[in-house]
Parts: structure tokens; sequence; C-alpha cells
């Protein structure tokens, strides 16, 4: 509704202003101005004299005296992280916060009481999305809790939530809405309305984080101001600058295939040099790489379009600009059909028959899990659209994690990765993983790649050097296991380890075998089993060895071993699990129930990680 002096006890300055203003601001803003008018209002009642107050609440002015409602200082922030990202967010929210002069609590999902939830007033939530739709593996047993019927009435409660996801997957941010429907069921009011991020999450996050810190203010002192750029900046001066948004050009000083001759694999061992860049990581940590794409693919498109190649366009904000070949090969992900893309190139082409295929659920996602940019554009016929407009719709290429295969111990200013490259053909032409491919035929030592260090904490060896652990990591899964006895042999741990490792074949396809095998004579490897599906004829899998020593996996677990899995979720991490949960049933003597209870406090106790994708 347009104010107007006839609708309003403004005159019409007044109407004007705020009619300008009141469009601009956000939910948050809006949130925090009635807040301030109320609290403002109160302050005016208090500070008259008592005389002038009258009996029907009036005050000398004939303004109603309002009592503003009391604002909780106390805020908690709890968050659900598979990679880091979201534990990085909230700490950078508790910490402005604490600086508008709100008491933080900041705790992961996993060590969080839910019992307590009925206590807290104020509640901020950043979760990211797992696998297909699930909560990361800190926030399943609250998402379990929230759910069932012992989740308390919360009808005090003020939350917020801040959902991380890729658009590329089926049930984008799907945990971050779990929680928000959830906690409205249960009597929740939103502070300020759920934000979904992608990929490139900083301005969204920023903005969110600056309408929760408007909502939580009482007073315009106590506002602060989140830029994009201070989402991903380091917290101290001795930290390095470089991270996801100004990544570390880091020069390649070896590039080899480590597989065998005859495999039909091909594995690339890749080491990066990391001098002079303050970049530091420990054991468990991953590697961003930002990739380029496929040059054939990107003449392809360029061709079923009719585009230019070297027409310059705009692809950022600062205005930014590459010739159309550059920005397909380097900026933005021209291999992954995403939602977002698809609704706006079907408003660029009404006539396509996109806003269809939107409409259609099944098809939608057949189209998203098999086509990459130039299937759909050769499908829908959308050769016509210029280039500028059609690329400013596409996201920016996002990097590739990947598991850090070293110890900086052992390697002062490098970094190792361990990549399997993924080349497969689809309807009749040849499919590329983006940076695999890149890695393995386009980057050679002396090269130079942009990179950042992802943090994670929730793969993490043991604090204590003298604890046994048990590492399941078939194929390029083994890669943070070789950082993990890399480290503990330099730092002289005493701890026995034991070694789960598989792939296709013994001679052509043992990754690292040479190193297991030292560390094996030297102690720092205790026992290691191997499965090599395609040398027998029943193929046999990591987890087929830890059923064989059930009895002494048991026995070490009850030592107090902490378990680490890495590698494929969809197969290997379930059929690992299952086992546990058998060895558990056999060895324990534990119910069904029982071992799946054993399993969640090993993981609430961090001797249960994951690190799967």
């Amino acid at each position: 509704m347009e104010l107007q002096v006839t609708n309003s006890p403004f005159n019409q300055e007044q109407v004007e202003l705020l009619n300008r203003l009141i469009p601009t601001l956000t939910d948050g803003q809006r949130l925090w101005l009635s807040g301030y008018i109320a609290a403002f209002q109160a302050g005016a009642v208090a500070a008259a004299p008592t005389g002038l107050v009258g009996l029907n609440g009036q005050n000398a002015t004939g303004a109603a005296a309002v009592s503003a409602p009391a604002v909780s200082r106390e805020v908690t922030v709890l968050y659900g992280s598979q990679t880091g990202n979201s534990i990085g967010l909230s700490k950078k929210l508790a910490k402005k916060l604490e600086e508008q002069g709100l008491q933080v609590t900041l705790s992961s999902m996993g060590d969080f009481k839910p019992n307590g939830l009925k206590k807290i007033e104020n509640l901020l939530i950043v979760v990211s999305t797992h696998g297909e739709g699930e909560p990361p593996d800190n926030a399943i047993s609250f998402h379990e809790f929230l759910n069932s019927k012992r989740a308390p009435k919360l009808d005090g409660l003020r939350y917020s939530i801040l959902a991380l996801g890729d658009t590329s997957y089926e049930f984008f941010c799907q945990t971050g809405k779990d929680f928000d429907k959830r906690l409205q069921e249960l009597g929740g009011t939103a502070l300020v309305p759920r934000v979904d991020c992608d990929v490139d999450f900083d301005e969204p996050a920023a903005q969110w984080m600056n309408d929760v810190l408007a909502s939580l203010s009482s007073t315009p002192a106590a506002t602060g101001t989140v830029t994009s750029e201070a989402v991903t900046a380091e917290v101290s001066s001795g930290e390095s600058e470089f991270n996801r948004t100004n990544p570390f050009k880091a020069e390649v000083l070896e590039n080899l295939n480590l597989n065998g001759r005859g495999s039909d694999r091909e594995t690339r061992h890749i080491e990066l040099s990391l001098e002079g860049s303050n970049l530091d990581y420990e054991p468990g940590d991953s590697l961003g790489v930002f990739p380029e794409n496929h040059p054939r693919l990107v003449d392809e498109l360029i061709a079923a379009m009719g585009w230019n190649a070297d027409e310059r366009v705009t692809v950022n904000k600062n205005g930014d600009q590459l010739s159309v070949y550059e920005a397909l090969l380097r900026h933005y992900e021209i291999t992954a059909v995403t939602k977002p893309v698809v609704e706006q190139l079907a408003k660029l082409s009404p006539e396509s028959g996109l806003a269809a295929l939107l409409a259609d659920d099944a098809e939608f996602r057949n189209v998203m899990n098999s086509c990459d940019l130039l299937d759909l554009v050769q499908d829908y016929a959308l050769k016509g659209i210029a280039a500028a407009p059609f690329l400013a719709v596409l996201r920016k290429i996002p990097a590739r994690l990947y598991s850090i295969a070293s110890s900086s111990k052992a390697f002062p200013d490098e970094v190792h990765l361990t990549v399997r490259t993924v080349r497969y053909e689809a309807r009749g032409r040849e499919r590329y993983g983006v940076c695999s491919v890149h890695l393995a035929e386009r980057i050679e030592a002396g090269d130079t790649l942009p990179v950042y260090i992802q943090h994670n904490p929730n793969f993490k060896l043991p604090e204590n050097p003298d604890a046994p652990i048990i590492m399941v990591g078939p194929g390029t899964g083994v890669a943070p296991f070789r950082a993990f006895l890399g480290e503990r042999e330099e730092i002289g741990a005493e701890g026995k380890t034991w070694l789960f490792y598989g792939d296709q074949h013994f001679s052509t396809d043992f990754l690292y075998q040479t190193e297991w095998q030292r560390w094996l004579k030297d102690g720092v490897l205790t026992k290691m089993d191997v499965a090599f599906s395609r040398d027998t004829e029943q193929k046999v899998y990591v987890q087929h060895r830890m059923l064989e020593h059930s009895k002494e996996l048991y026995q070490w677990i009850q030592e107090g071993a902490s378990i680490y899995i890495c590698g494929d979720e969809k197969k290997m991490a379930h059929d690992v699990h299952a086992a546990l949960i058998s060895i558990l049933q056999q060895e324990g003597g534990l119910s069904p129930e029982q071992a799946a209870d054993y399993m969640t406090r090993l993981q609430q106790e961090k001797r249960y990680q994951r690190d799967v994708y």
C-alpha cells in the first residue's frame, strides 16, 4: 500500500520520503526499523516526567506510551557441514554478532544437545546439503531429533537459516528447506527469510548476515555491514591472503600417471608448489582447483550458437570483459544444466519448449542428470540468442575439491593430489570430467593452477597420536590416508594403523604401492588388506576384507580406534557402513538398533569420520 497524506499521520514531504525508502528495504531492515521505532518510543516515554503521563496512557504530547518488548541478547549459531564451508561462514557470523555486543554460542549440530532447543530464543542455522538431499554427517542426529516426536514446541523461538547447496543437484538446499519447514511446524518464527545459496555463495551469504544483524540489533550503533569480500576474508593478519575468491596460482612440479600399462584407468599424481602463498593445511583438508572447460566443447558450443568467438562480453559486476571463447573456456560452467539457467534461457527463448521442460519434473531430472549445455542448445534449438544475454545467465565455473594426498610436514610448501581421469561417451559424443581431463591432458610441469585450501575439521586425525586408526579408501579414496601416514611418520606417532585398500587389478592399479610397502616395513603402517575386484572370479571389495577380519577389527574398535572412510558415497561408503554394523552385531552381540546407536556414538565422539563424494 502506498502512503498518502489522507491515509497516514504524515505530511506530504514525509510521505514522499517514506514511499521512496520503504520499497527498497529488505525484510530484515523492515524488522529492525520497527524494533528501533518501538525502542525509541519507549525511551522517549521513559524519559518524560512522570506527572506528564495521563491516566489514559498518553504523555503530554498525546503519544501513546509504548513498551518495547525485551530483545534477547543471546544467540545460538548451529552449523552442519561436510566440507567446511558452513563452519567458516558460521565463525564469521559469530564474530560479527559478538562485535555487536551479542552473546553467542557457536556449535556443530553434532555437538549440540537438542533438548536445549526449548531454552533458545534466537537460533541461526548455517547448513549444507549432502548427496541426494541428505544432511551432512554432523547434522544427521540433529535432523533426526527435530523430525521426531521428541522435538519440543518452539513457540518462543526466532530463527533464520542460511542453506548451502548446488543447483546442479536435484535436491538443491534440501536440508535447509527441511529445517525451515520443521521449525515453522514447531512454532518458530523467522527472524529473516531463509536464503538458499548456490556454489558461488559470497554475496547472498553477506546479505543474509546483514539482514540477521539488523533484525537482532536494537540501536543504529549496533548495526554492522558484512560485504561479500568479508565473507571469504581471512580472520587473522598472519594467515594467507589467498582463498576461494582470490586463489593462488600454484606451479605444477609433477604430473604423473599412477596406473600401469594396460590399465583401463588413468590416475594422475600431481604435485604443486605453495611457496610464497602462506597457505597451510592439515591431513584431511582438501584443495580447491579452478579448472578450464575442454576447448573442443567450447568450440562446438560457439559453432552451434553461431557466435563470434572474439566478441567481447562482460563477465562480472565489475565490468571486466573477455572474449566469448575465453569466457566459455575459463569463466562459465557449460557441462552442467541447472534449473536457474534453464529458467532464464526459457525467458530468452519463449518458443523453445524449455518452459514445458521445466513443467515436467521427470523429464527435467533426466536432462539435468544426462545433458550438458551443448545438448540443451541442440535439443531445444536455442541458436539465435545473442552471446551476451546467453552468457549472462550462466553461473561461474565452480572449483573442484580434492582430498589432499600429502602431509605438509613431509612436503613443506607442497601439496599433492590424486585424481582419477573421467572420460565416457554419451549420445554419440565424447564427454570429459572437467577438471580431471584438464589436469590429465593440458597441464604440465611448469604450468600454474588457481587453487585454495578448503579446511575440513570433520576429517581429522585423533589428537592423541598413540590412538589406533582404521582407514578405508579404495581407488582415489586412499589419497587422504597417504597424508595421514606421512604426518604420523613425521611426528613419530606410536598408534597402530590399518589400511583397507581396493581397486580393479593388482598389477596395474595398485596406487602408491611402494610407499605402502615402505611404511609397512618401517612400522608406520601396522596392517594393510587389499581387494582387487577384477583379479578374481567373484568380485571382492574392501567391505568383504573387513568382514573377513571382523573379530580383530572389532577388537581395534574396542581399544579406541577411530574409523575413517573416504570415497564414493552412493555405493562404497554405504556398503562399508553396513559391514561395520554387521561386525558390531556379530562380534559385539548387539541388535541392529544397538549397532546403529553405537555407530552414532562413534560419530559423535569423532571416532567415525567420512570424506565422501
